[in-house]
């Protein structure tokens, strides 16, 4: 496997060094003379000693303890004397060797291929053969060992990417890559393995360079390995397009190579609770490189919007980092200084965010008031920062006020591109309310790019979506992908029924009367409901723990309501004990080992209470901290935590509520984080959510089925027209006639007469449109619109009317209230509630199912013998599939048994795919003979060995064939081509194989091969 991969990249325009000439610096693994030719080639001015003197440094500074951050920044350099020219990457020198020993002292190893730019050894490549015992695993827990030795850092320093290969294809859904081929970045433990996958829209376009038959003796010779050459082994591994080579195509092709090493590296410092560092470094997933790349393309082609729809756990935050490099080389080129934003809607992920950005070694701003984000936009500097380190600005959306949209953004001599991107663009960017009118008009020419693992689709939002918003999707990475890919795992939900025992049947009638009365959401915060509730919740917590052997595992309770989850910490508290809450207390605890805080039993948990109204956000920030340590095993939630919120070890989310739509997705990829060996997140599914997740599937399976909104092109606006706007504004107008809207004062006179709720509804209704087309206007900058009314008058008009509801519903409830709940008591009064699991299943999503169609689809067009009947069965199996209900249709339990029967055609089809390509081998690679074969294979009047009809049909193959060489017109005489090709039957068949054939039998092998023939003749 070694040898082919070698003249791979020979392919790709390196040079091969051959074992005798490798002369470098033992203690780095640079070779010199290289070194010292390159850099002066590409740095003119400097001599050979200034250059010497700088290899020197670099010896030195591979030793230190900083996983290569040195190196990398002087490798990535602009500025001094460059290792690297990146602005003609051409320029460089690129070798590859083998066997290159990495020795320090007695300790040493040797990888199968070393990759060198300008004679510094940045890569390497390991390849082994397929169906290696343990895969690729061994290499890796290899490469860790080695890795993690301290003889060997400054060969991990100055390592920046490794590929690990058995050549093998991908095995989709195992949790640890065993299969394939993989890339990583260096690490002293824990190397992470990488899948690649090209993007047909971004392919790789550099040429492959031909191999003469000299090159290729001299490095088998160079190898001792001349007896491989004429093997059909090596003739086959040879191939360009095994799993090793593309790989190989993918990553050391010159632009991507020079894409990879300048901008797809991070170095994340995180700061421990003992206050120590720990680096990590980055390598860019390959959706995030292509995401890149698509953003590019769309700023090339003058597009100023787009969405980046990448699921859940691939990394968006990260994917901007490396945008905030990557951009910033993209608009310096074009004489612009970019200034790069990150939007989001919550407080707590602005902190997330910033810490996110500043351990990757961005500098960060934060925008604290309306004040700073005035005083920021008035800047022309691309940075704030006195170090010249690349900037970022973190701003919450609702900083974006009317009076940064006002202001008067100066003409400046250099010309600055804002840049905006939009964390989880599926929330809070509503085009009625006035903070993303406000985001559009602070700068109408700044580029957007949101961010979304799950966007708002038009059924969802009724009146907008995510791409009228944004604009088209730049790039997508769906949820099945990064199952496939190991960054996401697959959900399980276990289905839960909810029981009750009665003493008095007349408990049942007293509910049914008084179901007017009682909410729901009270039943469920009631102690004796919660009691059964928390009885479940607690025994399956810790039973899965047991099952798991694992006490680290968490669970989170997504709760009915505030009242039901204050109810069931109570509840918990009343079980075992009052749990910490004030901060200062926790972050002590926090900081000790699990076994120290609190001498527990396995039957022993702690827990959590997260609320917005609950604590301070100083302490709720502890107990995250606190659970994502492991010193919390419960949390109980209602509306916080349900997006954003990452931690590995929360294997087990119990839904008391039905959430819906894209935020269901939001909440059930809570639990879908890689952790340890586990394969599943799991779902316990008290609420019954099978409907609203069929509705959320029918959406994306629609979204995904119109080519994810590639067609948007035709909206020529985003939402109302001119004139609408002009009918809903007289309209309004006709609702406030008989009240006076210029004096505050008396129209809140006026309201407090109306009783009506009915009316009051109907202002209030109006009122609320003014607001919504005050920003719409906003945001599509219509003119003269926004003076037919007072918005501003409206919008007090507003609060006024709200306020005189809310105050109708106060004096209708008083009284009510305690009535209530004694009935409410009298009826639970003897009801004892319980929970039994009644099923389990896995929850399939919507590009899970679409992804499983494409490749039963893609199987069976693979097959080149339609005529096959095993083929027609199994086309036809998935035609009554389709037939049997619209797709977009399909509910869970369908999607179930689909995706069995889907599973089954397709690996019946690539069952028959692969014999098939047997069998084409055996008739080197022609199709017309293997179905000839396979035609008359079927035919049982067939006395024939499949041995004897093969050399038979070669024969005739090689016959014909060497007839219609240089004599193609033959077949235009169709009557001479049948007697000709009668003869060679009966000459192969009855004469030389001894197949005894009448002569029914002898023309229906004359008509098939005949067909054949002129079947590829014709569709020339």
């Amino acid at each position: 496997m070694k040898i082919p991969a070698i003249l791979h990249l020979m392919r790709l325009g390196y040079v091969y060094i051959p074992l005798s000439q490798q002369f470098r610096r033992e203690e780095s693994n640079i070779f010199e003379d290289i070194f010292i030719a390159s850099l002066q080639k590409i740095n003119p001015t400097a001599t050979q000693e200034e250059i010497l003197r700088l290899l020197d440094e670099i010896t030195l500074e591979l030793d230190y303890e900083d996983l290569g951050k040195k190196f990398h920044q002087r490798l990535t350099s602009t500025s001094g004397i460059k290792l690297i020219d990146f602005n003609d990457f051409g320029n460089n020198n690129f070798h590859v060797t083998t066997e290159l020993s990495c020795k320090n002292g007695e300790e040493e190893f040797r990888p199968d291929i070393t990759v060198l730019i300008n004679g510094m050894p940045l890569a390497f490549i390991e390849v082994k053969k397929p169906h290696n015992k343990e895969g690729i695993i061994n290499e890796r827990n290899r490469i860790n060992a080695r890795f993690k030795n301290k003889y060997f850092r400054r060969f991990a320093n100055i390592t920046q990417l490794m590929v690990f290969s058995n050549n093998m294809e991908y095995e989709d859904g195992i949790v640890e890559p065993i299969f394939g081929a993989f890339y990583a970045t260096s690490a002293y433990a824990n190397l992470h393995f990488n899948y690649f996958r090209e993007d047909e829209d971004y392919p790789v376009t550099q040429k492959l360079l031909p191999i003469s038959d000299q090159e290729e003796s001299a490095i088998l010779k160079d190898n001792n390995l001349q007896v491989i050459k004429h093997s059909p082994e090596f003739q086959t591994n040879k191939a360009v397009h095994t799993p090793t080579h593309r790989i190989l195509t993918s990553l050391f092709s010159r632009d991507r190579l020079a894409f990879i090493l300048r901008y797809a590296f991070a170095y994340v410092d995180e700061l421990k609770d003992d206050g120590s560092i720990s680096r990590q470094k980055h390598i860019m997933r390959y959706p995030q490189i292509f995401a890149t790349m698509a953003i590019a393309a769309k700023l090339e082609e003058g597009k100023q919007k787009g969405i980046i729809w990448h699921t859940q756990g691939s990394g968006k935050t990260a994917l901007a980092y490396y945008n905030v490099k990557y951009l910033t080389d993209f608009f310096q080129k074009r004489k612009v200084i970019p200034k790069f934003y990150f939007i989001v809607d919550r407080l707590d992920l602005l902190i997330q965010a910033s810490t996110e950005f500043s351990n990757r070694g961005l500098n960060v701003k934060q925008v604290n008031s309306r004040e700073d984000f005035i005083k920021d936009m008035q800047v022309v500097a691309s940075i704030h920062n006195d170090s010249g380190e690349a900037e970022i600005t973190v701003v919450n959306i609702q900083k974006f006020s009317q009076d940064a949209t006002a202001l008067m953004i100066p003409n400046y001599d250099i010309q600055t591109q804002r840049v905006y991107f939009l964390d989880e663009a599926h929330r809070s960017y509503n085009p009625k309310g006035n903070y993303l009118a406000n985001l559009i008009n602070s700068d109408k020419n700044a580029v957007i790019i949101a961010l979304t693992g799950t966007p708002l689709l038009k059924e969802v939002a009724k009146e907008y979506d995510s791409k009228l918003l944004f604009g088209n999707y730049i790039h997508k990475y769906y949820y099945n992908r990064s199952i496939a890919d190991g960054y996401t795992l697959r959900l399980i939900r276990e289905e839960i029924e909810g029981k009750f025992k009665m003493e008095m049947q007349e408990v049942m009638e007293q509910i049914k009367v008084l179901k007017g009365e009682i909410k729901a959401s009270d039943v469920y915060a009631d102690h004796r409901f919660a009691n059964g509730l928390l009885d479940y919740i607690c025994q399956d917590l810790i039973a899965f723990r047991e099952h798991w052997q694992d006490e680290s595992l968490g669970g989170m309770v997504v709760c009915d309501s505030s009242k039901q989850a204050k109810m069931l910490f109570e509840l918990f508290q009343d079980r075992y004990g009052i749990q910490e809450t004030e901060a200062d207390k926790l972050s002590i605890a926090a900081d000790l080992p699990r076994a120290s805080y609190g001498k527990r039993r396995k039957t022993q948990l702690t827990a959590a209470l997260i609320l917005h109204d609950e604590n301070d956000k100083l302490t709720r920030k502890g107990l995250i901290k606190a659970f994502k340590a492991g010193k919390i095993d419960l949390l109980f939630v209602y509306n916080m935590l349900l997006t954003g919120f990452d931690a590995k070890r929360l294997k087990k989310l119990y839904l008391a509520r039905v959430i819906q739509d894209h935020n269901l997705l939001q909440t059930l990829t809570r639990v879908n984080r890689p952790y340890k060996h586990y394969q599943y997140g799991y779902v316990v599914d008290f609420a019954d959510i099978s409907k609203a997740f069929d509705r959320t599937n029918q959406l994306y399976f629609q979204e995904l089925q119109e080519q994810l909104g590639d067609e948007m092109d035709m909206y020529s606006h985003l939402f109302k027209s001119e004139q609408e706007i002009r009918e809903e504004l007289n309209q309004i107008q006709a609702t406030l006639f008989h009240y006076d809207t210029s004096n505050k004062e008396l129209f809140s006179q006026q309201i407090a007469q109306v009783t009506e709720k009915k009316e009051l509804m109907q202002l209030i209704k109006a009122l609320r449109t003014a607001k919504e087309l005050k920003n719409i206007i906003a945001v599509n900058g219509y003119e003269g619109l926004g003076e037919l009314v007072d918005f501003e008058v409206l919008n007090r008009l507003l609060i006024e009317a709200q306020n005189r509801y809310d105050n109708l519903n106060f004096v209708e409830n008083i009284g009510q209230e305690e009535a209530t709940q004694n009935l409410l008591n009298t009826a639970l009064e003897d009801i004892v509630f319980q929970f039994i699991k009644v099923g389990e299943e896995e929850l399939k999503l919507a590009d899970e199912y679409k992804d499983a169609l494409r490749k039963t689809r893609e199987a069976l067009q693979q097959n080149f013998d339609q005529g096959d009947p095993e083929f027609v069965n199994l086309r036809e199996e998935l035609e009554r599939i389709f037939r049997k209900k619209n797709l977009s249709e399909t509910k869970q339990s369908d999607m179930q048994e689909n995706m069995r029967l889907l599973r089954k055609i397709y690996d019946q089809a690539k069952e028959l795919n692969r014999k098939n390509a047997l069998l084409k081998a055996k008739y080197e690679q022609d199709e017309k003979y293997t179905r000839i074969h396979k035609r008359l294979s079927e035919k049982s009047e067939l006395s024939a060995k499949e041995m004897q009809l093969h050399r038979a049909l070669m024969q005739v193959k090689q016959a014909v064939d060497d007839k219609l060489e240089g004599q193609e017109d033959i077949l235009k005489n169709e009557a001479f081509f049948t007697k000709y090709l009668m003869q060679q039957v009966v000459q192969e068949f009855r004469k030389k194989e001894n197949i005894p054939l009448d002569f029914e039998t002898t023309q229906k092998i004359n008509h098939l091969i005949l067909r054949e023939y002129l079947q590829q003749y014709q569709a020339r």
